[in-house]
């Protein structure tokens, strides 16, 4: 089962290239999460809608876009085809990593016409007489989306993505260039680690390496939005803390000589989708500006990794793991390891 995503700024053309693709990719299906965009109009309190300024804002809509595709792709089979903006690299972590964890595999495709086309083709687009926002507002809003996608394609989006300039092609020629890149290989399925989704809640094991700035060390995983620590799911008759030296050998090609100590014990609950459960952070010690050098990347799974300051991991952390951090830190400096719950300390 495969997905080819077709990325790209408003006005790129994603849309009728993916309706010409889909007759030249066999058994292959169109689907537009944009669908699922105007259907929560319906569903969600306009409370909630105010709220955001996109629904891809919305972790709704991100996790409909994942078990969507993945029912229909359990129900037809073949190739689904998804015309789609995507320019934050969190959201597209947390969807292509879902897709992973599912076993589908994603082929990402940008199309990318010159500024001066997309703004001449927003001009230019027919929109309904009953569009909602008023025509020159849906305008507005579309060129209002060329910075961000500008800023994405300077950071992000090239390097993740088969590039593909329709600027001067027709449609049904834009769609054949994917088609000819997909068969080819030219357009590569994203390298993202499958990691199995929880049936079950689990036990996880981090490790926290310090340098000789007392930074502690986060990576960034490409399959799930926002920095972690280095660690991983402990595996069926696993100690935790040798989990957490194996995964940061995985992880960073750093070999832990002595078993690292236990600072926290944090009980994670289960919030759908996930399930939830214990999430232990050991103390793996400092490593000299040598070994800090020697921090590797190894696979796919971690795109980056760098040494912070509690302050600086505050705005890299989703909330919960930082509270995690912030009491093992505090655990580290008392010498006493803490238990919590959801990131704050009981008993």
């Amino acid at each position: 089962m495969t997905v080819v995503w077709i990325n790209g700024a408003f006005g790129a053309g994603k849309t009728t290239t993916a309706r010409e693709l889909i007759e030249l990719i066999p058994n292959s299906t169109l689907f537009d999460p944009e669908v699922i965009g105007g259907e929560l109009t319906h569903l969600l309190p306009a409370k909630r809608l105010a709220e955001v300024g996109d629904f891809q804002d919305l972790p709704i809509w991100r996790r409909l876009v994942i078990d969507t595709a993945a029912a229909l792709l359990a129900e037809l089979g073949g190739t689904l085809v998804v015309p789609m903006t995507l320019l934050r690299q969190e959201y597209r972590d947390e969807i292509f990593g879902g897709l992973a964890a599912r076993r589908i595999a994603v082929r990402h495709v940008l199309l990318t016409p010159a500024e001066t086309i997309l703004r001449d083709r927003i001009a230019n687009r027919e929109l309904p007489p009953d569009v909602p926002d008023g025509e020159i507002r849906t305008r507005q809003w579309s060129y209002d989306r060329i910075e961000p996608y500008k800023a994405a394609l300077a950071s992000w989006l090239t390097a993740d993505a088969h590039p593909i300039d329709n600027g001067a092609l027709p449609p049904y020629e834009t769609a054949s260039r994917i088609a000819e890149a997909v068969a080819s290989g030219a357009a590569p399925v994203c390298d993202i680690v499958q990691t199995p989704e929880p049936t079950a809640e689990t036990l996880a094991a981090g490790v926290l390496l310090f340098d000789e700035k007392g930074r502690v060390l986060l990576v960034d995983p490409t399959y799930k939005a926002g920095w972690e620590f280095p660690g991983g799911v402990v595996e069926p008759g696993e100690a935790p803390a040798r989990a957490g030296m194996r995964e940061v050998a995985e992880e960073t090609g750093i070999h832990l000589d002595d078993v690292p100590r236990l600072l926290v014990v944090d009980w994670e609950a289960p919030a759908p989708p996930g399930y939830g459960g214990l999430r232990l952070l050991f103390d793996g010690g400092s490593l000299d500006s040598a070994e800090a050098r020697e921090v590797l990347l190894p696979g796919p799974e971690l795109r980056a990794w760098r040494f912070v300051t509690e302050e600086e991991a505050a705005g890299l952390l989703p909330p919960v793991r930082y509270e995690r951090l912030r009491w093992a830190l505090r655990a580290r400096e008392r010498g006493a390891a803490l238990y919590l719950e959801a990131g704050i300390p009981v008993g």
